[in-house]
């Protein structure tokens, strides 16, 4: 897909670059038009957060990458606006913590969940999981409960981008740790991560992915202890503080 030509010192570039993804998304048949809508409703909260990564944010990011990289099997879930906005950097993350990609979706058609799957490997997955669906997330009644029994049916770790409530719950409840990537604090995906990180994901994916590069090759105990010291409750009030002050 190609950029949209516009001066990157725009003052709105990121905010029209991301909707010109989302936009060639949806013609691409990645991204459902319901799509749209949920993009309006992130950009409106990462607007209130300064359109950048705050400390909290930032160190739950550096926390996610710890916590990947202790995993036994980690698993980056991609939908369709995940796929628009950053796969080629879902893959360099994917890389860095060797983690298996699945493409997940609630408006799942075969069509669409090929087309993601493709699109990922133009970007350099190796594999995607997702077409199997031989597996199923117990309690969810909707398309996404469909899993690779040896992808996000297996995993001890699971990234879970973008809002996704009814899903973060169920499988939280299965005992698997939780990462989230959400620009709303108050969403039941937020809440129920082990891992929240308040920021958008155009930002928050590549900042996990230098640090688990910085990291490669630490002591399990200091992973441990990264993970350890962060507080998901206290990351969420940073964010809702940030959001009524205004982040500076």
């Amino acid at each position: 897909m190609s950029e949209i030509d516009l001066p990157e010192d725009h003052p709105r570039y990121a905010s029209l670059l991301t909707r010109h993804r989302i936009e060639a998304g949806v013609e691409k048949g990645i991204t459902s038009k319901q799509g749209l809508i949920a993009q309006g409703r992130g950009e409106a909260f990462d607007y209130l957060l300064g359109e950048q990564t705050i400390p909290s944010a930032d160190a739950a990011e550096r926390a996610a990458a710890a916590q990947l990289l202790l995993a036994d099997h980690p698993v980056l879930s991609v939908n369709g606006n995940v796929a628009a906005l950053v796969a080629p950097e879902i893959v360099a993350l994917a890389a860095a913590v060797d983690a298996d990609i699945e493409v997940n979706l609630f408006n799942r058609t075969e069509k669409r969940m090929e087309a993601i799957a493709a699109h990922l490997r133009e970007h350099g997955a190796d594999e995607v999981k997702g077409l199997t669906a031989d597996g199923r997330i117990p309690n969810l009644s909707h398309e996404r409960a469909k899993v690779d029994a040896d992808g996000i049916g297996a995993a001890d770790v699971v990234v879970v981008p973008l809002e996704d409530g009814d899903r973060a719950e169920a499988l939280a409840d299965l005992g698997k740790t939780e990462i989230v990537i959400d620009l709303n604090p108050l969403s039941r995906s937020a809440q129920t991560a082990a891992i929240p990180i308040v920021d958008n994901i155009i930002r928050a994916v590549p900042n996990m992915t230098a640090h688990a590069e910085e990291l490669h090759g630490s002591e399990s105990e200091t992973l441990h202890t990264i993970v350890d010291q962060f507080v998901g409750s206290d990351a969420l009030a940073a964010a809702e503080e940030a959001i009524r002050t205004g982040a500076q």
